[in-house]
Parts: C-alpha cells; structure tokens; sequence
C-alpha cells in the first residue's frame, strides 16, 4: 500500500463555454501532492474547460481529530468527515456569499447542528433572505456531503478516510490565490 497519502481539498474555478462568469466548486481528492492529483480535477470537472485553482488545504486535522487516509476496510466508524457549504447574504450586495466548512460528526444531523452555531450562520442573513446550508433533508441547506462519498469511484474503492481523536491542536495551512493549471492531461 502507497504511503504518505493525503487527503485534498480545492477550490477549483473555469469559465465554461456558454458561461458569462467564472464557475467554482469543491474537489476533494487523495494523493502525495496537490500536482498528482491534476488529472482527477479534470474527470471531475468534466466539461473539458481550463481549470485552474483558487485555494487548496492539505486535510490533516478537524476539530479535535486528525485526518489519515488507510488502505479501505470494511470496519464500522462512528465519525464521519461532513463538507458543508453555507450560503448567506448581506443587505443590498447582489451577491451570495459561501462558507465552505469540514465538520466532524456521527450524523449529517448532529454536523448541521453544529454550523448553525457558526458566525457566518449567525451573521450572513437577514429578514426575507435567511443563511443557508444547502441540503437535501428537508432543512435550508444547498449542500451537505459526507466527504468518503464524493471521492472519485476509484478513490472510493482504494482508501478510507481515518478519523482519529487528539489533542494536540493544529491549523492545517490554507494556500489562497490562483494557480493556473497544465492542459487537460486526460485527452
């Protein structure tokens, strides 16, 4: 089994034909570099744009647990690793503001409970246009995801995403700014 393995999150932006602004979204991949993982942000994309890179973290801690990837087993976790994406508003700004956050839970329930105590929650809405997470259980909410399901498939088959209590605390460095990309290596 390949060592050194890290699991991955970006922001990754391109302006798709037909589109009049530039398009994001969240990938999350597993590899020894964020350079390895190339090929996989274009099979996610899909649409053949050029991708390039806005923000990327290497995940190795949230909250109070640290973030490994192991070969895949089958034996039960009680946590789980939750990307939730929070929209929100400000008055008179036409615009939609995100908070992307990584949330460490049992339950997609108990991970939604604990951003609404966040303060872009509490800060990003008003009457006529509350906060938001976008989700699909019946709650306000646009996207709600337990991380181990949105891996690529062959990701999925390979690792597992290992969730460990600590104490040691540790903020995982943010890289921020645009990193243009090589061409599409998968045509």
């Amino acid at each position: 089994m390949e060592t050194n393995l890290k699991l991955y999150m970006v922001l990754l932006g391109c302006t798709p034909k037909g589109r009049l602004t530039e398009q994001h979204d969240i990938f999350f991949g597993i590899g020894r570099s964020i350079e390895e993982l190339i090929p996989d942000m274009y099979t996610f994309w899909a649409d053949g744009g050029r991708l390039h890179i806005d923000a990327w973290r290497e995940i190795t801690q949230v909250d109070n647990y640290t973030i490994n990837i192991t070969a895949k087993t089958t034996e039960a976790k009680n946590e789980k690793l939750f990307f939730i994406n929070m929209g929100g508003y400000k008055p008179n700004d036409f615009e939609e503001y995100h908070y992307k956050k990584l949330v460490i839970a049992q339950t997609m329930g108990e991970a939604v409970k604990k951003v609404k105590t966040s303060t872009f929650y509490k800060h990003y809405g008003f009457k006529g246009a509350v906060s938001h997470i976008d989700d699909k259980y019946a709650l306000d909410a646009d996207d709600l995801h337990h991380v181990q399901d949105i891996l690529l498939p062959h990701l999925q088959e390979l690792y597992t995403i290992k969730i460990t209590p600590t104490t040691a605390i540790i903020e995982d460095e943010l890289h921020i700014g645009y990193l243009k990309l090589s061409d599409n290596p998968n045509k």
